[in-house]
C-alpha cells in the first residue's frame, strides 16, 4: 500500500515537498516513481528511482526543479519541488513496481499506485 501526502495550495515560486509511504509490504526490489495527471490529461512521468540502488530518473520537464530522494529506513518516497509553476499543478501520485530494470516510463507498467495528492500552484 502507497500513501501519498503533502500536496497543497501554493504560489507560484514556492516549494512543496511530497511524501509517499509503503506499508503491508516491502518496497525492496521495486522501482518507484512519481507521476502527475493534470486534467485532461494522461499520467506524466516526473521522476523515478531504483529502491535498492537508488539510481534515479528525472524527465526532461522537471530537470533542476523536482528531486526524487528515499528513505530506506521509513520506506518512504519523496518529491521535492522547488520553483513551482502554476503549469504543475496536477494531482501528483507515487507509483510502483517490480520486474523491469530500468524504469518503465508509461503508467500502465505501474503496479501499485497510491492515493494521490492535489498540488495547486496559483500565479
Amino acid at each position: 500500500q502507497l500513501q501519498a501526502s503533502g500536496g497543497g495550495l501554493v504560489q507560484a515560486g514556492d516549494s512543496l515537498r511530497l511524501s509517499c509511504a509503503a506499508s503491508g509490504r516491502t518496497i525492496s526490489n521495486s522501482v518507484v516513481a512519481w507521476f502527475r495527471q493534470a486534467p485532461g490529461k494522461e499520467h506524466e512521468l516526473l521522476a523515478a528511482i531504483s529502491w535498492d540502488d537508488g539510481s534515479t530518473y528525472r524527465a526532461d520537464s522537471v530537470k533542476g526543479r523536482f528531486t526524487i530522494s528515499r528513505d530506506n529506513g521509513k520506506n518512504t518516497l519523496y518529491l521535492q519541488m522547488n520553483s513551482l509553476k502554476p503549469e504543475d499543478t496536477a494531482v501528483y501520485y507515487c507509483a510502483a513496481t517490480r520486474g523491469y530494470i530500468g524504469a518503465p516510463r508509461t503508467a500502465k507498467f505501474y503496479t501499485y499506485w497510491g492515493q494521490g495528492t492535489q498540488v495547486t500552484v496559483s500565479s
